[in-house]
């Protein structure tokens, strides 16, 4: 049996290629639709064009740097279950 059938098909090389090709392709159709609607904003900066995209990316990054620096306070030591 050759290596490619021993490993799940969601850690293949080209499936991972290929997920990361649909999912760039659906944020660029999800910005570009943009274009179509007609935004009724609530605040000004909200019907900005992209406002959801960058907003989304904004807000992902700023947890993921929440995250790591909570994690600083919070961890253990690599020996704490250790007796």
């Amino acid at each position: 049996m050759s290596d490619q059938h021993d490993v799940h098909w969601l850690c293949r090389p080209t499936t991972i290629k290929k997920l990361w090709i649909v999912g760039i392709a659906i944020l660029v159709l999800t910005v570009a639709l943009e274009l179509t609607i007609h935004p009724h904003p609530y605040f000004g900066i909200d019907g900005w064009f992209g406002f959801n995209a960058w907003f989304g990316f904004f807000s992902c990054a700023a947890m993921v740097l929440f995250a790591k620096l909570l994690g600083i306070f919070l961890k253990r030591k690599d020996t704490y279950y250790d007796d």
